[in-house]
């Protein structure tokens, strides 16, 4: 790249999510009130290792990013990686990350790439981007027993 840019290639994941994946989810109306986006949010405590008569904790797990449809009710976790590796490996881990906090909707990204887990048909597939807030909520209701089917934004009311 021209004038001293470093190639999107040596991108780390946070260059990445800042450059990429960021601009992509608020280009599909996550960002605007009231759908959040949760950058970098620790879910769980770390697990407790004892070691003779002392414990340390490990790390928490951490989603890059959970995709709200209010402040109380998250639908979507993204999984992202640097712009060089290969979206699907993230794949895995937003899939366990999404059933740990029960959601329906998995995403793996590299900022080239999009890779969506839909745990109600089961299906995994590239897609060309992220789904409006709109969308995946009518995906949500449509495939479970929530009685609210008139879009989230009504949740709020």
């Amino acid at each position: 790249m021209s004038g001293g840019q470093p190639s999107p290639y040596e991108f780390s994941e946070a260059d990445t999510c800042r450059e990429y994946v960021t601009p992509a989810i608020q280009a599909a109306g996550w960002g605007n009130s009231p759908f959040e986006i949760a950058e970098q949010r620790s879910f769980t405590d770390g697990r407790i290792v004892l070691s003779g008569r002392s414990a340390k904790r490990r790390e928490s797990k951490r989603a890059d990013y959970l995709l709200r449809c209010r402040r109380d009710l998250t639908i979507v976790v993204v999984e992202a990686k640097p712009f060089k590796t290969p979206a699907g490996d993230g794949l895995q881990q937003a899939k366990n990350y999404a059933e740990i906090l029960g959601l329906n909707f998995a995403y793996a990204t590299n900022g080239r790439e999009i890779i969506e887990f839909d745990f109600l048909t089961g299906i995994e597939r590239k897609v060309d981007r992220y789904p409006t807030p709109d969308e995946l909520w009518l995906r949500h209701t449509t495939g479970t027993a929530l009685a609210n089917r008139s879009g989230p934004a009504k949740l709020n009311s």
